[in-house]
Order: C-alpha cells, then structure tokens, then sequence
C-alpha cells in the first residue's frame, strides 16, 4: 500500500526548496517561507494550533508560527520532512487519514500560486484517501450554511449534504476528489470545481469560508 501522506510530504519539502521562501501562495497573506512553518507548528505545538478553532489563542499561535518562519528556510524544511513520532496528527495510526488531504492542499497552495499550473492526475488511491477527507470536511463544514449539497465525483458514490425528500439539492458541485477537496478547504477561486444550481445558492457556496 503507498503510502500517500509521506509522499506528498516530501513532494511538499521539495517544491519549497525549488521555489524557494519568498514565493507566494495561494493562502492569502503567507509566502512559502509561512507556509512552510504552518506545517511545522502543525505537528509539534498543539497549543498553537488551537488558535485555530478558540479565538482567545489566535494571538499566541501566531506568535509561535511567526517565530518558527523566522528559522532558516532549510531548517524549517528538513522539520517538514521529519515529522515527530509522538505528534498527535502525524503518528502511524492518524498520519495517513490526518496528513495525505493536508498537503496535498498546501501543496497546490504553492503550485496554484505559480504561473502555467495544471491540475496533478493524481493515482487512485490518493484520490480516495482524499476523497475519504473531504466526505469528513464537507459532512462538518457545509452544515453551518444549510444549504442542501450533492457532490458528484467521477469515481466514487454521490455525497449528499443537508438533503432529504423536502430539501432536494440547491447546489451540485462537480469534479474530481482533490479539486473537490480544494474547493471545500476554502479554494474555491483554484478549484476546478463545477457549481450547479440556484443563483443564489450557488453564488453563496462560491463566497463562502468553507473549511474547518
């Protein structure tokens, strides 16, 4: 079985070095030098990463993510490469379900953020650990706009959000698993993704900060 997390990380550790700490990303606001300590700070300092979800700790996980992007890039790179064995998101048992959806979105990050890109064709095993992701982000993260959804994916079976025999869908979003994992991550503008249905609604789930 490849293992698909460990080798969209070292892709991720190899684009940075290319392209080097300066480059934009499609994370607005972050160079790949502070995409690069997102990472980092990811797996080692869960106190940080709880900013993320309680507003009070913003402040201090920024603090350590800054603190980190001001190491040498090639440190904070080889970090990305060599992730700790106790980290809570990159351990055996959760790095493949926590990890192959995570950077294969920041790698796109990077990628998108260069001129002439073209989606990855990805093998399908990748495309059905991402797909297994994205199910969990669009199960967790559409809810909040309760808006009915399909989701159609050439591959695997239809995913409905929020329907039911009075809601039918009033959006029906369309492509392969990682643009669909692109678009629900909050990258609708890079997604190739085809949005379907009401005006309104469709026009709602474009705008939207989706992702958890």
């Amino acid at each position: 079985m490849t293992d698909y997390a460990k080798l969209e990380r070292q892709q991720v550790a190899e684009l940075l070095l290319a392209v080097g700490p300066d480059q934009p990303t499609i994370c607005e606001g972050w160079t790949t030098r502070d995409l690069a300590a997102h990472l980092v700070v990811r797996e080692r300092r869960a106190d940080a990463m709880a900013g993320g979800v309680i507003k009070a700790l913003a402040g201090h996980g920024e603090k350590v993510r800054r603190a980190k992007a001001a190491r040498p890039f090639a440190e904070i790179v080889a970090e990305i490469r060599n992730p700790p064995w106790w980290s809570p998101v990159s351990n055996r048992l959760t790095d493949e379900l926590a990890n192959t959806a995570e950077f294969f979105i920041h790698h796109e990050d990077i990628r998108r953020a260069q001129p002439q890109w073209e989606p990855r064709e990805l093998p399908p095993g990748e495309e059905e650990a991402i797909w297994k992701a994205a199910k969990m982000t669009a199960r967790l993260g559409l809810r909040k706009l309760r808006l009915p959804v399909l989701i159609r994916t050439p591959r695997f079976a239809d995913l409905e959000i929020g329907t039911s025999e009075t809601e039918p869908p009033r959006v029906m979003l369309q492509g392969d698993p990682g643009e669909i994992a692109l678009f629900l991550s909050g990258r609708q503008r890079v997604a190739r993704v085809e949005v379907r249905g009401h005006d309104d609604a469709t026009e709602l789930i474009r705008q939207a900060k989706l992702g958890l």
